[in-house]
């Protein structure tokens, strides 16, 4: 059966990464099926979008990058919308808010191969901030925060691989994981956030602006 993930980005007609490494894969329905759901002929896409329906599609493929619902995204945007001075501002703002979310952090660190599997083992309190265990996804991680691997999660299968799955992994400039030890695994693992996030860095392929003014209407 088709995950409900995989029809978002056959939807939206890219891939938003939302399943890890089966994105990655030859298998992914994004490349199988290059066409919206239900639609049983391969019809070219329409082109012929209203400004509305832009800034609905640039929307969805956000709220959907992070793995929000619609009234949690709807707050972040109105949040920064009642502070903003510029668009772009705002657009910086909005990015490092949703960059700072826990899950989204365990994610960057590699240690989950999506944002959906990191929000999962989040909320099953696997990860300690500052030594203190936290399973709140939506927890904003701030400079000078501290994660780790709970010690009583530290032996869970996910990690079994930590170092083959880190050694490849290159986290972004405000993310810093200490690889100095010589057995490096998941009882040893450190975290650190060292900076904030960018808008540049985070590399999404969405128009901010489109997503402010349909938020605006």
């Amino acid at each position: 059966m088709l995950s409900s993930k995989c029809k978002i980005c056959r939807r939206q007609g890219e891939k938003l990464f939302l399943k890890g490494e089966k994105c990655l894969s030859p298998k992914c329905p994004v490349i199988r099926k290059p066409y919206p759901p239900g639609q049983k002929r391969k019809r070219r896409r329409s082109g012929n979008l209203s400004e509305y329906g832009k800034e609905l599609k640039e929307k969805q493929k956000l709220k959907n990058l992070y793995g929000l619902r619609e009234k949690q995204f709807r707050n972040y945007v109105k949040d920064v919308l009642q502070k903003r001075g510029k668009v772009e501002d705002a657009g910086t703002i909005l990015i490092k808010k949703l960059e700072s979310r826990f899950d989204n952090v365990i994610f960057r660190l590699g240690l989950a191969s999506s944002r959906a599997q990191a929000r999962q083992m989040v909320s099953h309190a696997y990860f300690l901030i500052n030594g203190k265990p936290v399973n709140i996804a939506s927890v904003q991680i701030k400079k000078g925060d501290k994660i780790t691997i709970r010690p009583q999660k530290s032996k869970k299968t996910i990690f079994q691989n930590i170092s083959i799955v880190l050694k490849k992994h290159q986290p972004p400039s405000w993310i810093r994981i200490e690889k100095d030890e010589k057995e490096f695994n998941a009882e040893n693992f450190k975290g650190e956030i060292i900076g904030a996030p960018s808008f540049e860095e985070a590399g999404l392929p969405v128009e901010i602006s489109s997503i402010f003014e349909y938020y605006s209407r």
